[in-house]
């Protein structure tokens, strides 16, 4: 254990719910390398780093001299090079994310130098359309691709579809509609699953993320049902909401990319190992570690 490992300071922690929070970090010392909006890196902290206390137990605590790390999509955009941010879940019985979640302005924690991911708009034309699908902190990586990428031109359609279970789970939210409130390309859906638990009535969309893209709101918005030839999608977050929307994309002729093979969804199973997708495909998307 060393403290040199502990590179970065926190110069905000955000907790937007007792379950989430965004967590700005800056390089103490030295300078974040350029990564492109939809990139990863790591965190981390040592095992004598304390828990938040609505974590759970630690059946084996952790070795107290290893670093444990883990990644995270970025959430702010490369243009920004005052401080790197991250849109953070808290896992109750994981490893790292309880330790994240104690953390204070002027700690310290370790920031990786190495990013990498290809869930970018990279094989995006740049006049497809572009459907950012998302549950809870999947929203990461897409607001790191808006705040970079908003001045495109109006002739790409953006919409972003968020699901949550309550409304304030519901990051960025302030963010998304002052996007959508200045170009009116931008679409921004969010969708909550628990209605019954609001303190008022809730009335946007109520469901998931997948019946939101069955229903009529994007046609309403764009003019027209989004199609493989005027769409790509974008889809990060749950496995159960990855492996659900893939199907109906591919029941609708959407294509997933699978290595060098083109298609117009674009897979970041940032979470847990899931299953097989719905097209069963021969090549595994490679996965992030999960968010623990």
């Amino acid at each position: 254990m060393s403290a040199s490992d502990l590179n970065a300071v926190v110069t905000l922690v955000n907790r937007i719910s007792p379950w989430l929070m965004v967590l700005q970090v800056v390089p103490d010392g030295w300078t974040f390398p350029e990564f492109i909006p939809g990139q990863y890196t790591t965190v981390g902290l040592f095992g004598t780093a304390p828990r938040r206390d609505l974590a759970e137990r630690e059946v084996t605590p952790a070795d107290p001299y290893k670093l444990i790390q883990r990644a995270y999509c970025i959430a702010s955009s490369p243009v920004n090079k005052e401080f790197v941010e991250f849109f953070i879940h808290l896992v109750p019985h994981g490893v790292l994310s309880p330790r994240l979640f104690a953390l204070k302005i002027g700690d310290r924690v370790n920031l990786s130098d190495r990013i990498t991911g290809a869930f970018t708009f990279h094989d995006v034309p740049d006049d497809a359309n572009v459907a950012l699908i998302a549950t809870g902190t999947g929203l990461a990586p897409y607001v790191s691709m808006l705040s970079t990428h908003l001045r495109f031109g109006s002739q790409r359609r953006v919409a972003v579809l968020h699901g949550v279970r309550n409304s304030w789970d519901l990051g960025y939210r302030s963010i998304l509609m002052t996007m959508q409130h200045l170009r009116s390309n931008v679409t921004y859906v969010p969708v909550i699953s628990r209605p019954a638990d609001e303190p008022v009535p809730w009335r946007r969309a109520i469901g998931h993320v997948q019946d939101v893209w069955n229903g009529p709101v994007l046609a309403q918005a764009w003019g027209s049902r989004p199609t493989p030839e005027d769409t790509h999608a974008f889809l990060c977050g749950s496995p159960h909401m990855i492996d659900d929307m893939a199907a109906l994309l591919v029941d609708e002729d959407f294509r997933e990319c699978a290595g060098d093979v083109p298609g117009q969804i674009h897979v970041e199973r940032y979470w847990f190992a899931s299953p097989a997708s719905a097209t069963q495909r021969k090549q595994a998307t490679p996965s992030l570690p999960g968010h623990y």
